[in-house]
C-alpha cells in the first residue's frame, strides 16, 4: 500500500493480482451480474488509486479496507441500477462520506491469509444462525438494505428488525467464538 501511494503501477498491479479474486466473488455476490461486477471491480482498482491518501497507514488493515470499500462500492452500484428514486450525485464528496471505508481503530487487523483460514470457520458460524437472521444479515450486509428499508421489506416493524439484526449479530458472534473456547 505504501507503494501505491507512491503511484507505483507496479505495486497497483500487485495488489491486483492478490486481491481481486476474493473482491470480485464479493461483489458478484452483491450485483449477481457478470458485466457489472467487472466493472464494479474496476471501480474500486480506481478509487484505491485516486483515493490512496484515505488509507490509515497506522492500522495497515488492507484486507478489511479492500472488502469494504468493494462491498460499499457494489452496493452503491446495486441502489443505482434498481432505484426509481433520485440518488445523490455521484462525486468526490459522495465517494468520500459513503464507498470510501471508515474503520473502527479498534478492530483487530486482518490479512488475506488469515481471512482465508478463517473462511470455513465463518461459514459454518453463519450456517448455523436461523434462516430468519441469515437473510436479516444478508439483506443488510449484501443488498445494503437499512433497517428501515429491512422493515418495509419484511413488512414488520423497525424496532423488531432492529431486534432481530442484533440477536443474528450476537449469535454469529457466539458461534465464532465457539471454537475459540473450546
Amino acid at each position: 500500500m505504501l507503494k501505491v501511494a507512491d503511484y507505483d503501477s507496479k505495486a497497483l498491479e500487485e495488489l491486483y493480482d492478490r486481491y481481486s479474486p476474493i473482491l470480485y466473488t464479493l461483489i458478484k455476490k452483491i450485483v449477481e451480474d457478470k458485466a457489472v461486477a467487472e466493472e464494479v471491480l474496476a471501480d474500486v482498482f480506481v478509487i484505491i488509486w485516486r483515493k490512496i491518501s484515505n488509507f490509515n497507514f497506522e492500522a495497515n488493515n488492507v484486507y478489511t479496507w479492500l472488502v469494504t470499500l468493494a462491498r460499499n462500492k457494489a452496493v452503491d452500484k446495486l441502489r443505482r441500477i434498481q432505484s426509481t428514486e433520485n440518488l445523490p450525485e455521484y462525486n468526490d464528496e459522495y465517494e468520500d462520506e459513503f464507498i470510501l471505508p471508515k474503520l473502527s481503530k479498534v478492530i483487530d487487523k486482518l490479512d488475506l491469509k488469515d481471512a482465508e483460514l478463517a473462511k470455513d470457520k465463518f461459514e459454518e458460524a453463519l450456517n448455523s444462525l436461523t434462516d430468519a437472521q441469515k437473510y436479516v444479515i444478508y439483506l443488510a450486509y449484501y443488498d445494503g438494505k437499512t433497517e428501515s428499508e429491512i422493515a418495509k421489506k419484511l413488512n414488520i416493524p423497525l424496532p423488531t428488525v432492529k431486534s432481530k439484526i442484533r440477536v443474528a449479530l450476537t449469535n454469529l458472534k457466539q458461534n465464532l467464538l465457539k471454537g475459540v473456547e473450546e
